[in-house]
This record gives C-alpha cells, sequence and structure tokens, in this order.
C-alpha cells in the first residue's frame, strides 16, 4: 500500500507535522499551496474584509492551486490542514476537486490550538461520500517525533 502524506499550511505548523507524518510512514509529500500566497493581513480572520473570512464565508469558493498531483498510485492519502472557522480551508476542497480520490482511503489531520477535528471530518465526508475516510486525528503541531510515530501506526 502507497501513502502520499498532502498538506496545505499557511503558518508553518501544519508542514512540520506533515513533515513529522511522512518521515514516520516514509511516505511521498505534496503541499497543497495556493496560486496566491496567503499574507499575514489575508489570514486576519478578526477583519470581516480579509481574504480568508471572504473564502470561508463562501462554501462554494475554490482558492486556484498552484499545481495538482496525479494520485492514481497512492491507496492511502493524508489530508492535512490548520482549522479554520471549524473546518478544513476551502482550498482543501480545491485540492481533492483536483483529484480522483473516489474509492481511496483517506485521513484528515488537522493542526489546531482548541478546535477538534470531528466538524472538519464529519464536513469532509459530507461533501465527498465516495471518499472512504477514516478517522483522522487534531495536532497540537507540538507532538514528538514518537508521538507521531504512535499515531501514525495506530
Amino acid at each position: 500500500m502507497k501513502t502520499l502524506v498532502t498538506y496545505f499550511s499557511a503558518s508553518g505548523v501544519t508542514k512540520r507535522v506533515a513533515e513529522k507524518i511522512a518521515d514516520a510512514i516514509d511516505a511521498d509529500i505534496f503541499e497543497i499551496s495556493p496560486e496566491t500566497p496567503y499574507s499575514s493581513a489575508d489570514l486576519d480572520y478578526t477583519n470581516k474584509n480579509s481574504r480568508s473570512t471572504i473564502e470561508m464565508n463562501d462554501k462554494s469558493f475554490r482558492p486556484p492551486i498552484k499545481e495538482t498531483i496525479d494520485i492514481s498510485e497512492y491507496d492511502i492519502i493524508l489530508i492535512g490542514f490548520p482549522v479554520w472557522w471549524y473546518t478544513a480551508p476551502t482550498i482543501i476542497n480545491t485540492f481533492i476537486e483536483s483529484c480522483d480520490m473516489a474509492g481511496k482511503t483517506a485521513i484528515a489531520f488537522c493542526t489546531s490550538g482548541g478546535t477538534g477535528i470531528r466538524a472538519c471530518e464529519n464536513d469532509l465526508k459530507n461533501a465527498y461520500p465516495k471518499i472512504n475516510w477514516k478517522a483522522g486525528r487534531r495536532l497540537y503541531g507540538r507532538e514528538s517525533d514518537d508521538e507521531i510515530k504512535n499515531w501514525v501506526n495506530e
């Protein structure tokens, strides 16, 4: 079984976690990058006119991504992201919709200091029912290599 770790990271936290996961399971890794990088002003969730707020308020919006990846050779795809507005950022939808993930096994992992993963998983399962979703995990971004290895080996 071949595994791919994909992730979107706005601040670097999710990137560090994704790299640890990929190392722990010797998986390929792919960064989901926006066509136009997010600035700090874009990420200001307290500003109703910031790019991230506008995107998250329009659930149909799909931020363009820099590139896609052919996932046909992968059996399991881990998808990592920071939690935005209690769910996955809409760029995750852009990624999923750019690939044919029907029948693939997917595991979400999120980074958040307080919000859990359950709502994120439910939203993704409801939006993409043809994907075989397995239970994911919320990570804080400060887990040790051993903690990451223990989780991925479960």
